[in-house]
């Protein structure tokens, strides 16, 4: 069997090309390689881009709700304390997740890029694939594969107050903690 691929960059097409170099760069804690020629190319790891931008020299319809298009790029941390660390550094810039999820498998939070592009900043939930796929497999997900919205802010003083992480990663203690919150699906399709 020949070598797997592994994702090594996304490209924006994108009419405002600044706001989107600057918003990734601040979502990501990434920095600018190269920009020029309608060119952007920005890193946050070892790899010499992992999302680059394009700006056409025409100008270009916004996206909209009908459009067909990628829906969202997913990033990971390695542990539920790193995740909601990010997103407290973003909130303290004005950048607000459009809507958390805990989906089960993974505690998401969603965040709208300036060109209306979801971005998933997310914790692996199981430890393993195996562990991941059979709860995918199983009830809950079968029953709700998007899950159901949670705060990230009533997560971060859970956490202050000692509650373990396998608690808060479970559809319960969101439902528990939030259950008048409105369906996530909504969010993800508008």
């Amino acid at each position: 069997m020949s070598a797997k691929p592994k994702l090594a960059h996304v490209v924006f097409q994108t009419g405002q090309l600044e706001a989107m170099r600057s918003w990734y760069c601040t979502l990501l804690d990434a920095h600018t390689v190269f920009e020029g020629f309608g060119l952007s190319f920005i890193t946050y790891d070892e790899e010499h881009h992992r999302i680059a931008f394009i700006q056409p020299p025409i100008p270009l319809d916004s996206k909209t709700p009908v459009t067909a298009a990628m829906h969202h790029t997913a990033f990971t941390f390695p542990d539920l304390d790193s995740l909601l660390e990010r997103y407290a550094a973003l909130k303290e810039q004005g950048i607000c997740p459009a809507v958390p999820i805990q989906h089960g498998v993974t505690t998401s939070l969603y965040y709208r890029d300036p060109d209306g592009n979801f971005v998933e900043m997310q914790i692996d939930n199981f430890d393993t694939a195996a562990a991941a796929t059979a709860y995918m497999e199983g009830p809950e997900y079968g029953a709700n594969p998007v899950g159901v919205g949670f705060l990230p802010d009533l997560m971060i003083e859970e956490r202050a107050k000692g509650t373990p992480v396998e608690a808060l990663l479970t559809r319960s203690w969101a439902l528990e903690t939030s259950p008048d919150l409105p369906n996530p699906l909504a969010a993800l399709t508008s």
